[in-house]
């Protein structure tokens, strides 16, 4: 990990919801900072802001106060403006396109940059590695989802982006897959990207070389205290 630079700087970041006459505070002054060479697990229970988080910090939604700011090579920049190459989200809906095969989905990112060697070869061996490679010529639908979001992961590390936000990317695994996953994200950050990983589960923390924990919009250090 490069402890000089900051790939990912958020400050104040503050979103609020209206529910009906409720107001739900999904993010409260929420301060950020990622580099380079980090795989981070931002855990807290359903509801406790971190899907809303990751959504500012990709460009699909605004905070309502605070600042945003890219380091290193993606300094000025703005998130809407970044590329695949740059930043890459896994969801929680997975997103895939279901005219597409499975294949296709995977190579997506690869075409759409005019990187035909990304999209064919890096492609499959990201399939391979991630135990999808048999279902390259079927659709979507006709793949477990546990198998869907496996060409989730495999899409969003097409291109080697520099950030990688996932929202609960092994939702759907057993423990074997879990450490595929995990496995390739350390590959990735091997290289100087950052992921950071939303996780309710537990038995994933040990992945991560940082905890941040949300609890009511509220970002904190370290894991939550055990339930009594």
């Amino acid at each position: 990990m490069n402890v000089g630079v900051i790939v990912v700087a958020g400050r104040g970041l503050t979103k609020t919801y209206r529910r009906n006459a409720e107001r739900v505070h999904a993010l409260r002054e929420v301060d950020l900072s990622l580099r380079p060479g980090e795989l981070v697990a931002l855990v807290g229970p359903s509801g406790s802001g971190k899907s809303t988080l990751l959504n500012v910090l990709c460009g699909w939604e605004r905070a309502d106060a605070g600042a945003l700011a890219w380091g290193g090579e993606l300094a000025g920049r703005h998130a809407e403006d970044l590329s695949w190459g740059e930043l890459a989200l896994i969801p929680q809906a997975l997103g895939l396109l279901e005219d597409l095969t499975v294949g296709e989905n995977v190579s997506l990112p690869g075409r759409l940059a005019g990187q035909a060697d990304r999209g064919g070869k890096a492609a499959h061996e990201l399939m391979t590695s991630v135990g999808i490679a048999h279902l390259a010529d079927r659709y979507p639908r006709q793949a477990s989802l546990g198998e869907q979001q496996r060409c989730c992961v495999a899409r969003a590390l097409l291109l080697r982006p520099k950030i990688v936000l996932a929202d609960e990317p092994t939702a759907h695994q057993d423990a074997h897959w879990t450490e595929v996953i995990f496995t390739a994200f350390r590959q990735l950050i091997g290289t100087g990207s950052v992921c950071l990983i939303a996780t309710h589960n537990p038995e994933t923390w040990g992945y991560a070389d940082r905890i941040l924990s949300m609890h009511d919009g509220e970002l904190r250090t370290g894991a939550p205290a055990p339930a009594r």
